[in-house]
């Protein structure tokens, strides 16, 4: 299938294209960014930030705007779209009849698009058929969660299963790739820990309560624990952590009863052969000084959910802490993988 990506420039967008070179599914046709980026080389557009060269084959592409009569041949196309101008630019190609997998927050807690998770909300996709941007129902949106609210929601899935859910406390230990390029200054955070991330903290309750709600029908009956985070900013490159304490409606009575709700866990997706779906989604470390981001953010391609520290706690019933790459499952990665599963679903031709 021809993919188009919308952000090309960006950090997102170019893990977006690092990513999508082999994938046996889609291959880039069009590249989209800002005004004055468009009518340029690639390779002349883009301060290109990935650890590896930038593929030849990109390098010559000249970026178009983000136009979706400039994208007409493309099947589909990937938002890394900054915020600030993805609502209406993601709105006007799924008005076009080009479907929109977006990174971007814009439609996140809108009640017809799916904040999907293959592993977590698979049925989700349903929702597709509410939206109206074409008559046909040939264009639609459909995102991803926040860098956060995807290894959050992936840890808590098996539990919210297995013992139900009352409450949250959690602290966000975010590495510095999440917040793009350039970033966060050096002075700020080399040696240093910034308590806040704006913007972050709001997401995290809503996002999470969505992802993991019952598709009753056509519509979504949330949970409604309450979620008290903090988000902190930490000098780590890949890899978010996040550090859970739970209430739970039926807890555990030990540790391995806690443990075996995510051995004893059925992937609904594990049967579709998805080229991004890892193998093993959950890692449990036992040692107790993992996980770490530098050794386990890459695991399966960095499309893996680590837990470490399950324990009993003091405070509520449960502690754990769940860690996962923030720029390829928490954003580009988990993109394609929701694209991999609207294909096997039908509703990318």
């Amino acid at each position: 299938m021809k993919v188009g990506i919308l952000g090309a420039t960006g950090a997102v967008g170019q893990k977006f294209i690092r990513l999508l070179q082999g994938h046996p599914w889609f291959e880039i046709e069009a590249l989209g960014a800002s005004e004055r980026s468009a009518g340029k080389k690639y390779k002349e557009a883009a301060n290109w930030i990935e650890d590896v060269v930038l593929p030849e084959s990109i390098k010559e592409t000249i970026v178009k705007n983000c136009d979706p009569d400039e994208f007409s041949d493309v099947d589909f196309v990937f938002s890394g779209l900054d915020s600030s101008v993805a609502g209406e630019i993601e709105k006007a190609f799924a008005s076009a009849g080009i479907p929109v997998i977006s990174n971007a927050k814009n439609y996140r807690q809108d009640p017809t698009v799916p904040l999907l998770i293959p592993e977590i909300n698979p049925d989700h996709t349903e929702l597709i058929k509410k939206q109206t941007f074409t008559k046909d129902g040939s264009g639609w949106i459909v995102t991803n969660p926040n860098c956060v609210a995807v290894p959050l929601a992936i840890s808590l899935k098996p539990l919210y299963d297995a013992f139900g859910i009352e409450a949250l406390i959690l602290t966000t230990m975010q590495a510095v790739s999440g917040a793009g390029y350039p970033g966060v200054a050096s002075l700020d955070i080399l040696g240093n820990v910034v308590p806040f991330i704006s913007g972050e903290e709001p997401k995290v309750g809503p996002e999470t309560r969505k992802i993991l709600s019952t598709l009753e029908g056509t519509t979504l009956a949330k949970p409604h624990f309450p979620v008290q985070a903090t988000a902190t900013r930490v000098p780590t490159i890949n890899g978010h952590m996040i550090s859970v304490t739970a209430k739970l409606e039926d807890p555990p009575a030990n540790v391995e009863e806690l443990k075996a709700a995510y051995t004893n866990w059925k992937n609904p997706i594990a049967d579709l052969d998805l080229p991004f779906s890892p193998n093993q989604l959950y890692k449990l470390h036992e040692e107790e000084q993992y996980p770490q981001p530098r050794l386990h953010a890459d695991a399966e391609n960095g499309m893996q959910l680590h837990l470490g520290r399950l324990r009993k706690a003091e405070v509520f019933d449960i502690s754990f802490v769940a860690m996962a790459h923030n720029t390829i499952r928490g954003a580009a990665g988990g993109a394609i993988l929701n694209a991999e599963l609207l294909v096997k679903k039908g509703f990318l031709k």
